[in-house]
């Protein structure tokens, strides 16, 4: 392929591993980050965003020969640049203006001062847009889901447009002058508590104290929480008229010390039962309480005959309208602790009849919605009674919902008076027109307030667990679903704490805070596979997962609650009654009638997408297109997986060539290695150009001859850069798919198209070539090391098949013996451990000195230090060997990784290479390695 345009930085290399720890790092932070703004799924870290798309616009060294004419001067340039990337991906540095403004230069200085827009088609949450707004540029983004939409609006839109303005409301201001968007964050509090207020003179009393029993010291106290378990009718006939409990667990608190659970009294000649607060317990008593009226997998025992409760009976129950719940336990905040109070010591019946009266004199059309039922109980097909998204909610949950939503409304009115009070011209003008007058800025506070309603109800739901280890309400969302829960927790309203909308707002307040807007950003409501783009737009983009994540059926839950709130201030992007579906680009079976519809749908709809990107791409920039893996698919196919394969597919057949790809890491350093599998990253990030018009049809020996003749110089160069063994597989598609798709059609011998996912297993059958070709270039002692841990690992094996080895490499056991290597004696031979190997060793002085040796004992002192001085000072002795050192790392990574299984061994030299780069440099800078700083060494 000819190169008409200058090679940008990500086409060549990017400190990956610097990238992926910041991206693992980020994971960790929740005070002020973006995703806490509102919930959405399957976000792509913001330090990648920001990492990627820098190096998708500066220029690499490479594009200047006259300026950087030499490999050592490109090579310190892209340090250079790697250096930015470095302080740019740290999450302190994210509101640097230092920080950034370094990087905003160097890609003013590439794009020769005029900055291209940046687009987004799946904007989902929003990451990519909201990071190319933070490095200066002109941000563009658009999805389907009009929750999406909205979220993208309140971090790219809203902010730039009422930048460094003060807050309007009147009462004390927090400072006197206001960056960025800490006016707006400021407002956003002040008419949150003024619904706050207003909600607890309208709803307060439908959530009373309780009194408190003499053990607890009497009083009254606020209620924390209310726990409620499901019911059903028994399945007894002799007790066909009771309503008996169907609960996960009766564990209160598991704390040490702490332990509380609910002990059911049972009455047969009643018909009742009761429940009693128990503190302590035997061991025995505490895991019986754990199980609830648990019985097995989805099924369940009456309480008053024992009598089986199965899924099938749940579900009939629920649809003929018998399920019901009761309040098993109440626990209340004193000023020592949180108490559980039983809840025959709670009037619930006075305070149901004023919820329902409050209810009938509300309107919740937007809630009669149909549902899916619950998500993660729904594999057999049963609902449970979840049909509309108001079955989600308890009366009391929808009165408190419903009113914050009407409250909404009702402040905008006021926010708008004093907007025009502090000065703020009332122009008419929408927010959705792009007004900054005080209609729109009470619009747009207005956003965030609903926003702070839709997070609550994520809390204020009756699918919330009850953590007994935390003794405390979780939220529906801990994951990509919506399980069903037998028994849960109802938050008090009114708590200060989870499941108060001062709590839902205070993070939504902290994000805004931090927002650094330059240019007003645009969000749209828009079908990627249909969008217009703005002229010269560059690409970068993460598309949903095929069929991992069903967005817009989980985003409906959020979507109900925005609609009600929002619907005059957005009426185009919440004008359906529901999330699109139809058009959703995900691999959704029961939307398609199986899954081979359902890829088929997804294939032919990501090609259109892509190939509408491929037609508006800037051709002076790369387009960046992530992919997210699903572990699954990693642990059973690798990276020639079908869903990978499809999505690659699709971006070749719509028109690019993928000419590099970069793997990255969301996950801390223990989740590196994935048990006896390959160890691939959480995502990866395509790097495209446009495939040349001149593109030529070749047949399958020619596509594997180009493949041997330049996937292995390309495979060196990564090494060089130090791409961590685990990230090899994923970073060798980059090189290989790039030979791949620059041709038209690579033909099979029956004149067939050839698939990627069979140009992947080629790839990988080359990388596998590669690693094993570099033994070659090994001392003899090394190599025989290196088929004998292949063989038999650590174990020992039978001397004559060791001298076999050994002689076909001109040497015998007892040279590698006394290479210090193995170790053998009574007929049997066997590798070394680390621990085994010479103390106080030293290269310089190792009169037999072996590549095995010197990676092994770097091994261990990495293991033991880290990146102390003494890890870099043995590299400096080891010298011109180095690099020999680090290939055998990547040889020894992949036979442990894929064929031994061994994860521990193989995470032990991945390290190695991920503090590859750290560490010549730190050796680079020792200059005595003698004398004193040989203590250092500390062996």
């Amino acid at each position: 392929m000819t190169h008409a345009y200058k090679k940008k930085l990500i086409e060549v290399a990017i400190p990956l591993e610097a990238i992926n720890s910041a991206a693992a790092k980020e994971k960790s932070i929740r005070f002020g980050h973006p995703s806490t703004l509102h919930l959405w799924w399957a976000r792509r870290p913001l330090a990648a965003c920001r990492a990627v798309l820098f190096a998708q616009l500066v220029d690499d060294p490479s594009g200047y020969p006259e300026e950087f004419p030499t490999q050592e001067d490109q090579d310190a340039e892209r340090k250079r640049l790697f250096s930015i990337i470095e302080d740019l991906v740290k999450w302190e540095n994210s509101t640097n203006e230092e920080v950034l403004e370094r990087a905003r230069a160097e890609i003013r200085r590439s794009c020769g001062g005029v900055l291209p827009p940046v687009y987004d088609p799946f904007s989902g949450g929003g990451s990519i847009p909201l990071e190319a707004q933070r490095l200066g540029l002109p941000a563009f983004g658009s999805d389907l889901n009009p929750v999406a939409v909205m979220i993208g609006k309140a971090m790219i839109e809203i902010p730039p447009r009422f930048k460094d303005s003060g807050p309007v409301h009147p009462g004390i201001r927090e400072r006197n002058h206001y960056r960025n968007a800490e006016g707006l964050a400021e407002d956003i509090r002040y008419y949150g508590e003024w619904m706050r207020e207003r909600a607890r003179e309208r709803i307060g009393h439908l959530y009373p104290t309780v009194q408190l029993p003499t053990e607890y010291g009497g009083g009254v106290a606020t209620v924390i929480a209310w726990i409620w378990a499901r019911t059903v009718p028994s399945p007894d006939p002799a007790f066909s008229d009771v309503q008996v409990p169907i609960a996960s667990s009766f564990l209160l608190s598991s704390k040490a010390g702490n332990e509380a659970w609910i002990q059911p009294i049972v009455d047969k000649s009643s018909k009742t039962i009761s429940y009693r607060i128990r503190k302590g317990g035997t061991k025995s008593e505490i895991e019986k309480a754990k199980d609830g009226t648990k019985a097995g997998y989805a099924t369940f025992r009456c309480l008053l005959s024992d009598a089986a409760i199965s899924g099938d009976y749940v579900d009939k129950a629920a649809d003929a309208g018998k399920l019901g719940v009761t309040l098993i336990a109440v626990v209340a905040d004193t000023k020592r602790s949180r108490v559980f109070v039983e809840p025959s010591l709670v009037d619930t019946t006075h305070v149901s009849h004023m919820v329902r009266e409050k209810l009938e004199s509300m309107s919740f059309d937007m809630l009669e919605v149909p549902c899916r039922g619950t998500f993660a109980s729904n594999a057999q097909g049963r609902r449970y009674g979840f049909k509309t998204f108001r079955d989600y909610f308890t009366d009391r949950q929808l009165v408190a919902l419903g009113t914050y939503s009407d409250l909404v409304s009702e402040v905008q009115e006021i926010i708008m008076r004093d907007a025009q009070a502090a000065g703020l011209e009332l122009d008419e003008v929408p927010l959705r027109d792009g007004g900054t007058g005080a209609l729109a800025y009470a619009e747009a506070v207005s956003v965030y307030l609903s926003f702070g309603v839709s997070r609550l109800s994520d809390i204020q739901n009756s699918l919330c667990r009850w953590e007994s280890s935390k003794t405390q309400v979780r939220n529906l969302f801990g994951r990509q679903a919506i399980p069903m829960m037998w028994d849960f927790g109802e938050n008090n309203a009114f708590g200060d704490a989870a499941g108060d909308f001062r709590t839902s707002l205070g993070s939504i307040i902290r994000v805004v805070e931090r927002f650094v807007p330059s240019e007003a950003g645009t969000l749209r409501n828009a079908d990627a596979q249909t969008v217009t783009y703005p002229a010269g737009s560059v690409i970068s983009t993460d598309p949903p997962y095929y069929d991992n994540i069903e967005y817009a059926d989980l985003s409906d839950f959020f979507y109900v609650w925005l609609r009600k709130a929002l619907r005059k201030v957005e009426p185009e992007v919440l004008s359906v009654l529901s999330t699109p579906k139809s058009e959703e680009l995900v691999a959704t079976r029961y939307r398609h009638g199986g899954q081979e519809a359902a890829d088929s749908f997804f294939l032919a709809g990501m090609r259109r997408a892509v190939r509408n990107m491929a037609t508006h791409s800037n051709e002076g920039f790369p387009a960046t297109i992530y992919y997210a893996f699903k572990q699954s698919e990693i642990d059973q196919e690798g990276i020639s997986s079908t869903g990978w394969a499809t999505f690659l597919q699709a971006v070749v057949e719509a028109g690019y060539a993928v000419v590099g790809t970069w793997p990255l890491r969301t996950e801390m350093a223990n989740r590196m290695i994935a048990s006896g599998t390959n160890a691939l990253a959480n995502s990866v990030v395509l790097v495209c150009r446009k495939k040349e018009p001149t593109a030529e049809v070749v047949t399958r020996a020619e596509f594997i001859r180009a493949l041997k003749r330049e996937l292995p110089p390309a495979l060196a160069e990564l090494q060089a850069a130090n791409i961590a063994p685990a990230d090899m597989p994923q970073s060798a598609i980059g090189p290989g798919m790039g030979i791949y798709s620059r041709y038209k059609a690579v033909l099979e011998s029956d004149d067939s198209p050839m698939s990627v996912k069979a140009a992947l297993q080629l790839i990988n059958r080359e990388l596998d070539e590669y690693l094993g070709g570099i033994q070659g270039e090994f001392d003899p002692d090394t190599r025989f090391a290196i088929t004998w841990f292949e063989q038999n690992g650590l174990r020992a094996g039978e001397y004559g098949t060791a001298n076999n080895i050994a002689n076909a490499r001109g040497i015998s056991v007892e040279s590698v013996k006394h290479a210090g290597i193995v170790e053998s004696q009574a007929g049997k031979v066997r590798i070394r451990r680390r621990d085994e190997l010479e103390e106080g060793w030293d290269p310089a002085t190792d009169g037999h000195l072996t590549i095995w040796e010197c990676l092994q004992h770097l091994v261990r002192h990495h293991e033991k230090d880290g990146l102390a001085d003494g890890t870099a000072l043995l590299l400096k002795k080891i010298g011109d060997k180095a690099e020999a050192v680090k290939d055998l790392a990547y040889c020894l990574y992949d036979i442990c990784a894929n064929k031994r299984q061994d994860a521990k061994e193989a995470t032990a030299y991945n390290a190695l290479i991920a503090d590859w780069t750290e560490l010549s440099r730190q050796a680079a800078a020792i200059h005595d390695v003698s004398g004193d700083r040989q203590v250092a060494m500390n062996f």
